[in-house]
């Protein structure tokens, strides 16, 4: 792949809780960028406690007015109460309400899963690293709204 250099500032906000998954998952958005000229140091990671509060964090990133895509990392794993759609549906809701009222690429790379199984596979690199894809789509969306 050839290396195309972009002039961004990125933001990643990533959940700690089941931060095993979520750290595969930051490696493969870590990859990503690396694959395209953006190293590391350059891009702001918060870490909140849980999904719930990713929300909260990507507002204050937002107000601040200097990122051009933020990522959310997480996962929510199907238990045995209702708490697991309370939680992806907050999430979620909160993200996209954010993304659209503020005209930036917020992309939603909280996996919501039946089990950890399918967590692993979602953030390794056999079966596609989610991380992976929303770097990659972090990228897509920055060049989309440049060319507007």
């Amino acid at each position: 792949m050839a290396i195309k250099k972009y002039n961004i500032k990125i933001a990643i906000v990533a959940s700690k809780f089941n931060y095993s998954i979520v750290d595969r998952l930051y490696n493969g958005a870590i990859a990503t960028f690396k694959e395209n000229g953006i190293i590391e140091k350059e891009i702001k990671v918060i870490n909140v406690p849980g999904a719930f509060e990713i929300p909260v964090a990507v507002k204050t990133l937002l107000d601040k007015k200097i990122y051009d895509v933020i990522i959310t990392l997480g996962v929510i794993i199907r238990g045995e109460t209702p708490h697991f759609g309370f939680i992806a549906n907050e999430c979620a809701r909160g993200i996209s309400r954010l993304a659209i009222t503020s005209g930036t690429p917020i992309i939603f790379g909280v996996l919501t899963v039946n089990n950890k199984d399918q967590a692993l596979k979602r953030s390794g690199s056999e079966g596609g690293n989610k991380g992976a894809e929303a770097a990659k789509a972090a990228l897509d969306m920055v060049e989309a709204l440049q060319n507007i």
